[in-house]
């Protein structure tokens, strides 16, 4: 595949980049100072805050599937919802995919399924709590647009830099935790669930299982997979 990736130098969209040209496929790094290592690599300069100048690059990016992985410190969810609804755009009118790394907030809480992560203070501290309100608000707006197919990745509460042991468990709308109670994964392995989604979803498991793909979540596994 070809895999344009939107927030290539982050902490996620960078080991999106290195995971998927392990892989083999072809990488489009989109960014305002987009990486140029790897052989798969072709480095896109793009400022997201453009909405003209990110639909011009995606089009023309001749891409199979778009990893959209942009966050911001200090949060601006005005920003977030925007990219975001001009990636849906684009890729509705081009016919191609988009996974979005968004946030733990949009996710069920494990002990009140009515109660979103976002507003439930054993997960989502005071300080953090308009980064989770972001996270769902970008949530909503792949909603709004039924006709871009899109699936949607909500991480654990926990996601940081770690080691790559492409062990994690998968869920759908409503937060993990481990066997230790924890509630986490490394970036690396978020991003071999990004690239296990890409590979697995064709076109013909997406039209009998829209609605698993749509929401899903991961958390870090322990144990090692069965043979």
């Amino acid at each position: 595949m070809t895999i344009a990736v939107l927030g290539a130098t982050g902490m996620v969209g960078s080991r999106v980049i290195d995971e998927a040209g392990a892989r083999g496929h072809q990488v489009l790094a989109l960014s305002r100072k987009p990486p140029s290592h790897g052989p798969n690599v072709t480095p896109i300069a793009v400022d997201a805050n453009d909405p003209s100048a990110l639909r011009e690059a995606l089009t023309g990016a001749a891409a199979d599937a778009v990893v959209l992985t942009v966050r911001t410190l200090p949060v601006d969810q005005e920003f977030l919802v925007g990219v975001t609804c001009t990636v849906l755009d684009v890729a509705a009118r081009l016919g191609i995919r988009v996974l979005v790394v968004g946030g733990a907030g949009a996710l069920r809480s494990p002990d009140d399924p009515d109660l979103l992560v976002a507003d439930n203070p054993a997960y989502v501290p005071a300080e953090w709590r308009a980064v989770a309100a972001a996270g769902t608000a970008q949530l909503r707006t792949c909603e709004a647009h039924p006709e871009a197919d899109w699936v949607y990745l909500s991480p654990p509460a926990l996601l940081e830099p770690g080691d790559r042991t492409g062990r994690y468990r998968r869920g759908t709308d409503t937060l993990l935790t481990g066997a230790d109670g924890r509630s986490w994964i490394s970036a690396e392995d978020l991003a071999v669930a990004v690239l296990d989604e890409l590979e697995s979803s064709g076109p013909e498991r997406r039209l009998h299982d829209v609605r698993h793909i749509r929401h899903f979540t991961v958390v870090h596994r322990d144990e090692s997979p069965a043979p």
